[in-house]
């Protein structure tokens, strides 16, 4: 498995692995403008194929603190460690820049716990967080569970 930051020649499968879980209703859809805007935030997974077979991103919220974001695992290749590693190397990444609290915004909050999240309520987020909230369908009605890893 390699794991590299994404490039233009991924979006698409990008694209189609996030929407699928979106589909199931299982994380936010994403669409390709906001994955062109954020595509230096993102790790990808390629398998021996040269396909993604998993992707993740970092994304830089306010003074040291960050969001793990657009998680997700091909069906097929999931229970293999490829989401943890790219949440190792997120978090590593974000180490770097001195972030010294990651959180996200998940329905897979045992996935977030196995890596040293806490479940906390979306209240304890700054206000800063919720700014792109206002473009997700779900709002103001979000059922995410909020998580935290200090």
């Amino acid at each position: 498995m390699e794991y590299r930051k994404a490039t233009f020649a991924d979006i698409e499968e990008i694209y189609h692995l996030v929407n699928d879980y979106a589909t199931d209703g299982v994380m936010l859809a994403r669409s390709r403008n906001t994955l062109y805007e954020t595509l230096r935030d993102m790790i990808v997974a390629i398998d021996d194929e040269g396909k993604v077979v998993g992707v993740g991103g970092l994304h830089i919220i306010w003074d040291r603190l960050a969001e793990i974001r657009t998680m997700a695992v091909a069906p097929d290749m999931t229970r293999q460690g490829i989401g943890a590693e790219i949440v190792r190397r997120l978090i590593e990444e974000g180490d770097v820049f001195g972030v010294e609290k990651y959180f996200t915004l998940t329905y897979k909050p045992g996935f977030f716990q196995k890596l040293g999240f806490q479940t906390i309520t979306k209240e304890e987020l700054p206000h800063k967080v919720w700014k792109e909230c206002i473009d997700c369908p779900k709002f103001p009605n979000c059922d995410e569970i909020a998580m935290v890893r200090v």
